[in-house]
């Protein structure tokens, strides 16, 4: 299974100070020498924390592949169909939200998202598509001609935190999972058991399968057992680990547990 770390959060750190430090390109050479297998990066409308330029210069000069995760906007496809990463990954896209709060719509009308797809593979970009883990999304990826589809584990990495962390205990408690243990057990064992039979069902059609979203040091072991699943892409919680690790014991310590 291949690990793409996602550095979109060391320009968090950069951008909480308005200042060019640190800077997420010297995240490459760190990355690859830990063993990372790809680069992942977010360019968002709102340019949050990666920006343009950064985007541009790690696409040129990072010796890993890339993919980066885009909303359709048509400047934002103008922009990855010039750079040509190796994969563009269309999620959707909020203002408001802190982060990704759930999958592409892509069972609704596909006009729009056949256009952005053929306007990438014209480019030479590899498309993946950020899901919900339902069969009907999966359906709808291979029908839109997708390569790739990624998996939301937002869901499961939340029941995960819920019953083994102490989230609960926080004041970012999710409010709708304030439930007793057994039904998080069970929700938790429900939600895994559709991502082992979607990850199946999508490599059975010949959809390549990637899974990410809050996936972290203690729940990413049984994901890491899907055989189908061949990638995840991780960030937030490998960087806030390498707060006290550094970057890349970090990323190793991550590999080790795939």
């Amino acid at each position: 299974m291949k690990l793409g770390v996602n550095i979109d959060h060391i320009a968090v750190l950069r951008e909480a100070r308005r200042i060019n430090d640190p800077d997420p390109l010297q995240a490459l050479g760190i990355c690859t020498r830990a063993g990372a297998d790809q680069i992942t990066i977010h360019l968002r409308e709102d340019r949050r924390h990666i920006h343009d330029e950064d985007a541009a210069a790690i696409i040129r000069h990072s010796p890993l592949p890339v993919n980066l995760e885009c909303a359709q906007a048509p400047e934002i496809i103008d922009f990855v169909c010039e750079h040509r990463p190796l994969r563009a990954t269309l999620v959707p896209e909020k203002r408001e939200e802190v982060t990704t709060e759930g999958g592409l719509d892509v069972t609704g009308d596909p006009t729009a998202l056949k256009e952005v797809i053929r306007r990438l593979h014209e480019a030479e970009v590899e498309v993946s598509l950020f899901i919900d883990p339902q069969p009907d999304t999966v359906i709808a990826a291979k029908e839109l001609e997708a390569d790739w589809i990624e998996f939301h584990t937002g869901h499961y990495a939340n029941l995960w935190a819920m019953l083994y962390s102490n989230l609960s205990r926080t004041h970012h408690a999710i409010e709708s999972l304030k439930l007793p243990r057994r039904d998080l057990k069970k929700m938790l064992d429900e939600e895994l058991t559709t991502l082992n039979e979607l990850a199946a069902h999508a490599h059975d059609i010949q959809l390549h399968v990637a899974a990410g979203h809050g996936l972290n040091y203690q729940n990413v072991a049984p994901i890491a057992k899907i055989r189908q699943i061949e990638e995840l892409n991780i960030g937030q919680s490998i960087i806030a680990r390498s707060v006290f690790t550094g970057l890349e014991a970090a990323i190793r310590e991550m590999k080790a547990l795939l």
